[in-house]
């Protein structure tokens, strides 16, 4: 601990933070939204798309500790917890597309596992899916807070075991769609128990990290954790701020002190060929642009939200600021966007293939419960053979 605060105190010093926070672009921690007039989600839930209207608090049920789970197939032990489809790959794989197609076959319901599909208002850049796409399979997980409010895995997992004790109370089918690996760990293995933190002292890192460049934050962040991944923002500050106060790494916690999932996933890892995934991401950047990407963040910080807001944080959303602000020219912002959108998309299929593969014996000893696809068939054929494949899995169990 001595040595972490030693260089809390140095880095603090060299920025020269005050300790006096300045005005934080964030909210406060968020309550669930809700409202909806899909029959297919029933009435346990309010929050499912189209977009929801009202704001209620949910909270889940009693926690249930156990420590020193190591892996991701240690998560997948209890045969008391239902087995749950989980559509995971990289940005620009067609994750959502797939899902869609799937509820054609049969009756599901979507619960989004993405980190930016969260944000209100932030549609374009973060390729929700539309009205048409959620009136044939509803969707949980969209539109929940505005850009300006933090969401974290923790509040995804407790958020979504409540959905999801809706969905089964209803005898529905759900099914976990994203490329947030952290807020499908979160669900799957559960939560660590976050340690506390004194307010004082987290409101001047907060404070001295607001001064830092994201550059400078992933470093810092590096540094202090080996497991740091990348992940915006939002997220290598908080591993700064745990690692700081607790004297022990974010993924310490997450790895040694962690309650019991809500679910057994059945992954399945969507994957394209380099060359295809890059030309489907070429393709989804000018969908984006087209569609009005820029017009969407203009509005967003005319109507006073921030622009190092956390919903801004993201691939897409950091660039066009950067051009509106005038440190990107207007020529070069399509292939930023495209760069960035790669490195990305790199970066989560590396987090997916580290995660599963050195389970993947483990795993087939427990029905297949990881299952690598090549997606480069159109969405239809590949949810008539995961359809298929699933019936297989699930009666089974």
């Amino acid at each position: 601990m001595w040595r972490i605060s030693r260089a809390a105190d140095s880095a603090v010093g060299r920025t020269g933070s005050s300790a006096s926070p300045p005005p934080s672009h964030a909210g406060p921690r968020s309550r669930r939204a809700s409202g909806s007039s899909s029959k297919r989600c029933g009435s346990w839930w309010a929050g499912c798309s189209p977009r929801p209207s009202r704001r209620t608090t949910c909270t889940a049920g009693p926690r249930s500790y156990s420590c020193r789970r190591t892996s991701w197939s240690d998560g997948l032990g209890g045969a008391d917890r239902p087995l749950v489809p989980v559509l995971v790959g990289p940005t620009g794989v067609g994750k959502t597309a797939v899902a869609v197609a799937w509820g054609e076959l049969e009756a599901i319901l979507a619960i989004s596992a993405d980190a930016r599909q969260i944000y209100r208002r932030l549609d374009i850049g973060t390729a929700k899916p539309d009205e048409e796409q959620r009136a044939r399979v509803p969707h949980l997980g969209i539109d929940l807070v505005d850009p300006g409010e933090r969401y974290s895995a923790g509040q995804f997992a407790r958020d979504a075991s409540v959905w999801l004790a809706g969905v089964w109370a209803a005898r529905q089918q759900p099914v976990v769609v994203g490329g947030t690996g952290f807020y499908v760990r979160a669900l799957a293995e559960g939560l660590f128990r976050e340690p506390p933190l004194d307010a004082e002292p987290r409101e001047r890192l907060r404070a001295w990290a607001g001064k830092l460049g994201a550059a400078r934050l992933a470093h810092w962040a590096a540094r202090l954790d080996r497991q740091f991944a990348g992940g915006g923002r939002q997220r290598a500050a908080r591993v700064i701020e745990v690692a700081l106060l607790t004297g022990r790494s974010l993924s310490w916690w997450q790895r040694e002190v962690r309650e019991t999932g809500v679910m057994r996933p059945w992954y399945i890892h969507l994957t394209l060929p380099r060359e295809a995934l890059h030309r489907r991401i070429a393709q989804r950047v000018d969908r984006m642009l087209a569609a009005g990407l820029v017009e969407e963040v203009r509005s967003v910080l005319a109507s006073g939200v921030a622009p190092h807001a956390p919903g801004l944080d993201a691939v897409g959303y950091r660039e066009v600021v950067a051009m509106l602000e005038g440190r990107l020219r207007e020529s070069e912002l399509r292939d930023a966007i495209e760069r960035a959108t790669r490195r990305y998309a790199k970066r989560q299929e590396t987090w997916f293939r580290n995660q599963l593969r050195d389970q993947t014996s483990d795993f087939r000893r427990q029905n297949d419960v990881v299952w690598t696809l090549d997606a480069t068939e159109p969405p239809e054929g590949l949810a008539a053979t995961i359809a298929a494949r699933w019936r297989s899995v699930h009666s089974d169990v």
